[in-house]
């Protein structure tokens, strides 16, 4: 069985920006099924609005209609996850609660994020949950 994960914008945002990096590398063993991304309604607003964002498709090599494919195949492996409970770890930035809620709630092994610092630190303290980079991961930390 593979590893659930949540991939937080930030990733997914890097990885359509740079054409190789270990953002790219962590969607890529997603869409080939060594990882189940997690995703909530929360989590896909968030997608949404971020990708659509001109600066961001800007830096994008890929034009709008591509990365609408791209994420539509991305959507398509994500396993949805209704949250039922929220567990308010309050974190630095409380926007980014819902990232814990959702793993907890996905039973998510880790949550990936180019940001480590705004998801450490919590009041709440979850062991089966590991907050990595995608280096972190791709290295096996």
């Amino acid at each position: 069985m593979n590893d659930t994960v949540v991939i937080d914008t930030s990733v997914l945002v890097s990885s359509l920006i740079g054409s190789q990096g270990p953002s790219r590398e962590i969607l890529r063993q997603c869409l080939q099924g060594k990882y189940t991304p997690l995703i909530s309604n929360s989590l896909f607003l968030e997608y949404e609005d971020v990708t659509r964002r001109t600066r961001i498709q800007n830096l994008c090599p890929l034009n709008a209609c591509e990365i609408r494919e791209l994420l539509n195949a991305f959507y398509s492996i994500c396993h949805w996850v209704p949250i039922y409970f929220l567990w308010r770890p309050n974190l630095v930035d409380e926007n980014d609660d819902f990232l814990i809620e959702l793993a907890l709630a996905g039973n998510a092994s880790h949550i990936i994020t180019n940001n480590i610092n705004d998801l450490k630190n919590a009041e709440l303290n979850f062991p089966s949950l590991t907050i990595v980079t995608p280096e972190e991961l791709l290295r096996g930390k």
